[in-house]
């Protein structure tokens, strides 16, 4: 697996890193991984209604960029207390995919003492909590897998940022947004 190396990319917008991915996934040959931050940011997956899952006047006030990437998944809130993971292969097997990335994932952490499992949800949990979620984006030549890792979160923000419905919040068994991450 090959290492993604950025010059400096505090400035960058998370649309600049999404096309990076595209970009590397039109002509990819091997695994690539690459790390990267951005500032206040709701991403949104492609069938999402952000409307119904996005506190989207609250973001404006507070100057939070909303993004809809080309994967599927859910909304995400994201900022500096927030690493996000980009494996870019031309493994076009979804599930081969998530398999692997997730798996080494998962191990790294289980490496530094957190005892990380991967869901059928493509999620890694520690402790039964959800600190990463993960989305597929297919390209004929190869495929992207980017993931969120949690760490420092605004978790005040997240809660006032991210208002899905008591529906979905039931579907995932969970009372609120804060008590699955």
């Amino acid at each position: 697996m090959t290492e993604v190396l950025l010059p400096d990319s505090r400035d960058r917008r998370l649309t600049f890193f999404l096309a990076m991915e595209e970009y590397l996934a039109r002509d990819v040959r091997e695994d690539l991984v690459f790390l990267w931050q951005t500032g206040p940011t709701v991403i949104f997956g492609r069938n999402q209604d952000m409307a119904a899952e996005v506190n989207v006047p609250f973001c404006g006030e507070r100057g939070i960029a909303l993004v809809r990437r080309k994967s599927g998944g859910g909304c995400v809130y994201s900022d500096r207390g927030n690493l996000m993971i980009s494996c870019i292969t031309p493994d076009t097997n979804a599930a081969a995919v998530f398999a692997r990335f997730l798996g080494q994932v998962a191990g790294a952490l289980s490496e530094l003492g957190l005892p990380a499992v991967v869901t059928e949800h493509n999620d890694i949990l520690v402790d039964g909590r959800k600190v990463s979620g993960n989305a597929f984006y297919g390209l004929p030549q190869g495929s992207i897998v980017h993931g969120t890792m949690l760490y420092d979160l605004d978790m005040a923000t997240m809660e006032r940022v991210l208002t899905p419905s008591g529906e979905k919040l039931a579907r995932h068994a969970v009372a609120s947004v804060r008590a699955r991450t």
